[in-house]
């Protein structure tokens, strides 16, 4: 199978309406390793890098509250720091870098997605389509 491992794509691919951090950035805990008094955080299997998650909101309005937030892990040897978040409100604008995503199924037996990225950084302006008035300048 040419496939085999996470799968990389774009964050336009990943997020086509964008996505907006709701939480905290946290470490991810390695609850198999860890024992009373001793946490052991996760590791990327692959580059041994610690593991990170945020919890973003889809951008897309069509999606059902359920399906708007997901964690998304990033992998990287100190604590990435969030954007901040827009004047007044509690969101901020986000965009990750370096993206892939792993397809699973969950516990339910519903195909789910697991979202992974190497960078986050605040979300870039949309490029705006030009009207008729530029288009034909």
């Amino acid at each position: 199978m040419a496939l085999q491992g996470p799968i990389p794509i774009t964050f336009e691919q990943a997020f086509p309406h964008g996505c907006y951090l709701v939480g905290q950035v946290e470490q991810v805990k390695n609850f198999e390793a860890s024992t009373n008094g001793k946490t052991v955080y996760a590791k990327d299997k692959t580059t041994g890098e610690p593991i990170w998650q945020v919890p973003v909101m889809d951008g897309d309005t069509t999606l059902k509250a359920a399906q708007k937030t997901v964690a998304v892990k990033l992998l990287s040897q100190t604590a990435p720091v969030a954007p901040p978040p827009l004047a007044g409100l509690p969101i901020a604008p986000v965009e990750f870098t370096g993206m892939t995503v792993t397809p699973y199924v969950n516990p339910a037996g519903r195909l789910a997605y697991s979202y992974r990225a190497t960078g986050m950084r605040p979300a870039r302006p949309k490029q705006q389509a030009p009207t008729g008035r530029e288009a034909a300048a």
